[in-house]
């Protein structure tokens, strides 16, 4: 077995893991140790820079660059232990798997959505609270205001997105990892490309805004997550429409997702959106309210219906479609090799 192909079954795997057990909360995530170093970080540069844009920009270009690096040395490092016959092979691959499925969130993206929609009463009448209370656990937008169709829509839009984010362009980095193994053990592998995107990732979602200082500081690693996570978001534009509806249709939804999104002012999550939207059918965007303050983004597939609750478990069966097929194409990749 090549070294490539080892990869790839490993990348296999930890998917097969993340869906088995999701995300426990007993056990320390990656991500929460990435979270308290971009916090303690962030407090110091805010505390060395203060009201300087310079400073502050500059201090976030170094906390990218600490962040991204240092948790790729960390995965790099593991698969050293996997790899090398130093007698720590099988604890280095007894590391990389659940390594590589702490990077997936397809369990925990799919169980999050799931509970929103059976939080949802029968009826027009019933309590909205606790499905508002599970959805603001997975957006950013004010929840408390929404009614049933707007808690529909969040969800749904959450569940595309988030789809990219969380899932697909982990899985795209790792694809790479597993093919620069094939130019020789040495080179960073799917581990330490996944939680190099993870942290670009996670310095997005908490720097990642446009206020206060973090107009300044937050700008390096948000830009490196639109960068990290663009090829991937066009992979799945062009992937989707295989596993959700006909082949017939894949030119022209293709183009539609490409025409709406393309209005977003975010590279990649009004794309991700709008080809999810435009496979399912359904019509997404228009209005939310963040702090306080009401944004208006492009409407989505506009002359679809709203999402009701089975359109969003479409939604999330399509992602897991998909994601077979990633993972088929990226084992019979290495076999051709």
């Amino acid at each position: 077995m090549t070294i490539g192909l080892a990869g790839a079954l490993a990348v296999g795997l930890a998917a097969a893991l993340d869906w088995l057990i999701g995300d426990p909360r007993w056990m320390l995530h990656p991500v929460q140790v990435m979270g308290w170093l971009i916090q303690r970080l962030r407090e110091l540069v805010e505390a060395w820079g203060r009201e300087s844009p310079l400073k502050l920009r500059l201090g976030g270009v170094l906390i990218t660059l600490l962040m991204m690096g240092g948790s790729g040395l960390a995965g790099w490092w593991i698969e050293r232990l996997a790899l090398v016959d130093s007698g720590f092979a099988g604890l280095g691959w007894l590391l990389v798997l659940p390594g590589l499925a702490s990077a997936l969130a397809g369990r925990s993206l799919h169980d999050s959505v799931l509970a929103v929609i059976d939080a949802l009463p029968i009826g027009q009448s019933g309590d909205l609270n606790p499905a508002q209370e599970k959805l603001s656990w997975i957006v950013g937008r004010d929840v408390r205001e929404l009614d049933g169709s707007g808690i529909l829509r969040a969800a749904a839009e959450s569940a595309s997105e988030n789809a990219v984010d969380g899932l697909f362009a982990p899985l795209f980095w790792m694809g790479v990892g597993t093919w620069l193994w094939t130019l020789g053990p040495g080179w960073p592998g799917p581990l330490a490309l996944a939680w190099m995107f993870k942290a670009s990732s996670t310095l997005d979602s908490m720097l990642g805004y446009r206020e206060g200082s973090l107009r300044w500081l937050g700008t390096a690693g948000a830009r490196a997550d639109d960068v990290l996570t663009w090829l991937p978001c066009r992979l799945v534009m062009l992937s989707l429409p295989l596993v959700s509806c006909s082949w017939s249709r894949w030119s022209r939804l293709v183009r539609d997702a490409e025409s709406d999104g393309g209005m977003d002012p975010s590279p990649n999550a009004g794309r991700s959106e709008a080809i999810y939207a435009h496979c399912i059918g359904i019509s997404l965007g228009g209005r939310n309210r963040y702090n306080r303050q009401w944004r208006e983004k492009p409407v989505l597939a506009s002359l679809c219906p709203p999402p009701d609750g089975a359109s969003v478990k479409r939604i999330l069966k399509a992602s897991l479609n998909l994601e077979l097929l990633w993972l088929s194409g990226l084992v019979v990749l290495q076999l051709a090799q």
